[in-house]
């Protein structure tokens, strides 16, 4: 079956300027069940050394938080974007980050928003909330020069992909341990092609327990 689909609504988070008529990618994430995954990153970078992209434009990205949920549950940046965390509930959140890539934390009443942070490092940096454990959210940081992620149909679409051999890969944050990053090579050689790839994943159960209702008030 062919995944990639040039009438569906998909969002490229970046996909560089390329020729007309430059190749097509359509991945289909799944679990080992054969559940379609939603929120996969897929990132598409040259193997060839030396392929430079010209860097895209600064972007600032709000992750909000509503329904004691962050909200996306995964956002993707680049190198040099900016993340601002907005509060749409009626309680106080503290968002905060440990990661290597970034550190920092937000304490934010109803309707607040923080001021706009700088990543600048490549990395994953997982978000959580201090006062509602089940809140979570990760900042995927890469400078891939095709990146998406797949949405609740389990699909990711690329395109503007030019002739060459790609390194393919995916992540998401409910991959078992050890499992590391999935990986598989792709090859173009005519700029009309429209490739299909399959990825299938070990994932550990969803993070995202019911809201603490004796912490809610906080």
């Amino acid at each position: 079956m062919r995944w990639f689909r040039f009438a569906t609504a998909v969002v490229y988070i970046c996909a560089p300027s390329a020729p007309a008529g430059a190749a097509g990618l359509g991945v289909r994430i799944s679990d080992t069940r054969g559940n379609a995954v939603s929120d996969a990153v897929i990132t598409v970078a040259p193997q060839a050394a030396g392929s430079v992209q010209p860097a895209p434009t600064p972007a600032t990205r709000v992750i909000d938080q509503k329904n004691e949920t962050f909200i996306p549950y995964i956002e993707v940046f680049r190198p040099g974007d900016k993340v601002v965390f907005h509060n749409s509930d009626n309680t106080r959140h503290h968002a905060y980050s440990f990661a290597p890539a970034r550190q920092f934390e937000f304490v934010l009443a109803p309707g607040e928003s923080s001021t706009a942070l700088q990543l600048d490092k490549l990395g994953v940096i997982a978000v959580g909330c201090n006062i509602h454990d089940q809140m979570i959210t990760y900042l995927y940081v890469t400078d891939a020069p095709h990146v998406a992620r797949s949405g609740e149909d389990g699909i990711a679409q690329l395109s503007n992909l030019a002739k060459g051999e790609y390194d393919v890969r995916a992540w998401h944050p409910q991959l078992r341990p050890g499992a590391g990053v999935d990986s598989q090579r792709l090859t173009i050689a005519d700029a009309t092609e429209l490739k299909d790839l399959t990825f299938t994943l070990s994932l550990l159960p969803d993070p995202r327990l019911p809201p603490d209702r004796e912490r809610a008030g906080y």
